[in-house]
């Protein structure tokens, strides 16, 4: 029979024994506490990082630019072709000037080269606000106090003044001549976008469509009879302006930014933001060719 000491003695080894168990039990949960606490926040680190690249890759400057692919320089090539395809596009022009700016919101026959819409101006601007119709040789303007939302689908027969388009120097002028060129009747020679600097620089969203934004063809602003905006794609030329398209999965354009040199913004056109109203002739007047 084990003495009375015998019994103590394995009675505080038994206890010792439970409380390093314990101890050690404790430490694999603080431990394993401590584990899962990092494990979530590298998964929060991963899903911010995640959401950064899709911001970026969906916003207006996402990534460093890059060659076009193969389908990316069909779209571009045939995306002014699809415009003339379709007989005209409505369109909003947003010219910016350093004394406020002016806003057309109308339609382009790709067909005749002839744009007709509302302008309203702001700041010293405002009193611009009217009628506007213009062709690659000539602008006219009915000024009117309080304009409607939209121009009348058959245009007044007077109170019209006429005057030559100008683009040196007129940002108006410019950006007016070079959104009745974002038509054609062929598609661009695909092999020399890419020799001129035409490249991918990002996707964004424009009114629920996804869009590649790329750079290229260069726009070109010339006045004179039978001359208007080009899409310059194979010559250089000093009137040469940084043009950045938004081109739908299927080439379709929706909105184009143009860098032009008398203006402090680039002046901006956004494609279907109101419904197409074909462009009918003045009434006693021919259409410029």
């Amino acid at each position: 029979m084990r003495s009375s000491g015998a019994r103590d003695v394995k009675a505080r080894s038994t206890g010792i024994k439970r409380r390093l168990l314990g101890r050690e039990a404790t430490g694999r949960r603080r431990r394993w506490s401590r584990l899962r606490r990092a494990v979530a926040v590298a998964v929060c680190i991963a899903a911010v990082a995640a959401g950064a690249f899709v911001l970026l890759d969906e916003g207006d400057d996402p990534v460093t630019p890059r060659a076009l692919t193969a389908d990316e320089v069909n779209r571009l090539s045939v995306t002014r072709f699809l415009n003339y395809r379709a007989g005209g596009r409505a369109v909003t022009i947003t010219v910016p000037n350093v004394t406020g700016g002016l806003v057309i919101t109308g339609s382009i026959d790709y067909r005749t080269h002839t744009g007709y819409g509302v302008v309203r101006g702001t700041g010293r601007d405002a009193s611009s606000d009217g009628l506007i119709r213009w062709t690659p040789t000539t602008v006219l303007v009915r000024p009117m106090p309080n304009p409607p939302a939209a121009a009348p689908a058959s245009p007044p027969a007077s109170g019209w003044y006429s005057r030559p388009l100008r683009t040196a120097g007129m940002t108006l002028d410019s950006a007016l001549a070079i959104a009745l060129d974002f038509g054609s009747d062929r598609p661009d020679n695909a092999a020399l976008l890419p020799q001129n600097g035409a490249a991918w620089v990002g996707r964004e969203q424009v009114r629920g469509r996804r869009t590649d934004i790329m750079r290229g063809p260069r726009a070109s602003a010339e006045a004179g009879p039978g001359a208007h905006g080009k899409a310059d794609t194979g010559s250089n030329t000093s009137t040469s302006q940084t043009v950045r398209y938004w081109i739908g999965s299927d080439g379709t354009m929706y909105r184009v930014e143009i860098a032009v040199a008398s203006a402090p913004r680039p002046v901006v056109l956004d494609f279907d933001t109101q419904t197409y109203v074909p462009v009918k002739p003045l009434p006693g007047a021919t259409p410029t060719p």
